[in-house]
């Protein structure tokens, strides 16, 4: 099978979106462990192992297509937050451009009738309901417990727990 040059830019770009939001996610972890919040730092550091898992998946795909892969080089990530709850509303921010991107390559597999390219792009689609989801999640915790050190306490030991689930769909 051989893809069209539009789509192999476009899951090459997706490589570069997923590298980044691997690299967003440790600066997060980074940011949270340096400040205290251990449960949250785990949950990024785990985020950025499953981004880089994403990325894997694409540059496979297109490997085994025989369209290689390009390997980017991204710009460093912002590295300081004000708060958790300022870095949740970015997570979440980044993971609504991934969201529009990978539906930006459905549209060109159904244009250009890749069947197969669609039906690897369906477990991304699957993948960015549930990515959003998660983040939306959190921040009505916020909401919730409140934003005082107690109601962050609790956020941070609700991301701990989310760290340590078994993530079945990466």
């Amino acid at each position: 099978m051989k893809l069209s040059p539009k789509m192999k830019k476009a899951l090459n770009d997706q490589v570069i979106l997923e590298a980044s939001a691997s690299n967003s996610y440790l600066a997060m972890a980074s940011w949270c462990e340096v400040t205290g919040y251990q449960g949250a730092a785990n949950y990024f550091y785990a985020q950025s192992d499953e981004e880089r898992t994403h990325m894997l998946k694409i540059v496979h795909f297109l490997n085994a297509l025989g369209a290689v892969a390009t390997v980017p080089a991204i710009k460093a990530p912002t590295s300081s937050y004000t708060s958790l709850e300022g870095l949740i509303k970015t997570a979440l921010k980044n993971e609504q451009s991934v969201t529009k991107a990978v539906h930006n390559m459905v549209e060109i597999a159904q244009k250009e009738k890749d069947h197969s390219t669609y039906a690897f792009l369906e477990w991304f689609v699957n993948e960015q309901v549930q990515e959003e989801t998660k983040f939306e999640t959190i921040l009505q915790k916020f909401d919730l417990l409140g934003r005082d050190k107690l109601g962050i306490n609790e956020i941070d030991k609700f991301l701990a727990s989310e760290a340590t689930s078994p993530d079945t769909t990466a």
